[in-house]
């Protein structure tokens, strides 16, 4: 009886522990890897991590915006699904990373980062006005 006890409890323990250990981490793309993503998903959100000043100079049609600092601060809001496919984005990649890592690390599962919008070929938007951040 001790030994099927002692089976029934490892068992169990197994069963409970399902995702115990997992690992989040987000995914590196291409410009043209996160292009397609978004030609063939509707849903995907693009994720916009720069300051407000630099979005409004250019961003990908219909990117949200969320600076990285609100992440930082664990203001979520704009992003209530934490299975939705998210890709990050931001100047040249750096902010895209932090940010990719901020949201693994808060519970998000399809997060995909893809550099910089100085890479980018596709459509943006914007004004055009002001210098680069450098």
């Amino acid at each position: 009886m001790k030994k099927f006890l002692f089976a029934v409890l490892t068992i169990l323990m197994f069963a409970l522990c399902t995702g115990c250990g997992e690992t989040l981490t987000y995914k590196h793309l291409t410009p043209n890897q996160a292009k397609e993503m978004m030609e063939s998903d509707p849903n995907v959100i693009v994720l916009d991590v720069r300051t407000i000043q630099e979005y409004e100079k250019k961003h990908i049609v219909n990117a949200v915006l969320l600076p990285i600092e609100d992440l930082r601060n664990n203001d979520f809001s704009k992003l209530p699904d934490k299975n939705a496919k998210i890709l990050v984005y931001c100047w040249t990649g750096r902010r895209a990373q932090d940010s990719a890592d901020i949201l693994v690390k808060n519970g998000y599962r399809n997060v995909y980062e893809f550099g910089g919008i100085v890479d980018w070929t596709g459509e943006t938007e914007g004004t055009g006005e002001g210098e680069d951040p450098k």
